[in-house]
């Protein structure tokens, strides 16, 4: 039986070999950046799913689309180069973009993650560049940032000299 990423990486050479004429040569890297550039909105919104689809509190995943859009800007580097990060977002770490974005539209709230990829971002967490869930022990990197908010079950952080800082405070509000 052939996994669905093999028929989609079948399809995706057959369909980059029509447009391009390059055929079986076109090296795996081209056909990562042809996921990248033609999927951007599908895998922000599987790293906004795989990241909080399970977090029903109130701006959980807008929040994590923040972060994704504040370290695109503060990076300039696209959405997309900032979830495929390696090391960056836990979710991608073993998945390949395929199966991130087959898993993630099997869930009930799929359509909610793209439509907060294409709205105007929020500002939720008053610039936050960062974040973990609260049930893991502060990562090292949160000493030098300024704790903005809790919303759900992921605490959010800006980098001191974020380009977009909010309020300047160090307290922390929380959404719940």
């Amino acid at each position: 039986m052939i996994k669905n990423t093999t028929i989609l990486t079948i399809v995706l050479i057959s369909l980059i070999t029509a447009i391009t004429g390059e055929g079986v040569q076109l090296p795996i890297h081209k056909i990562e950046e042809y996921l990248e550039s033609h999927y951007s909105d599908k895998i922000v919104a599987a790293t906004l799913i795989l990241e909080a689809g399970g977090e029903y509190a109130d701006g959980s995943m807008e929040s994590v689309n923040e972060v994704i859009v504040n370290r695109s800007l503060k990076r300039n580097i696209p959405e997309t180069q900032v979830c495929l990060q390696k090391y960056q977002f836990s979710c991608w770490n073993d998945k390949t973009i395929q199966e991130g974005i087959l898993k993630a539209m099997k869930h009930p709230r799929w359509n909610t993650a793209l439509d907060i990829v294409k709205r105007q971002t929020t500002n939720l967490t008053k610039g936050a560049d960062h974040y973990h869930a609260d049930y893991i022990k502060n990562p090292y990197w949160a000493k030098s940032m300024i704790k903005t908010v809790k919303i759900g079950r992921h605490i959010f952080y800006r980098s001191s000299l974020s380009w977009r800082n909010g309020p300047q405070t160090d307290s922390m509000s929380f959404i719940r």
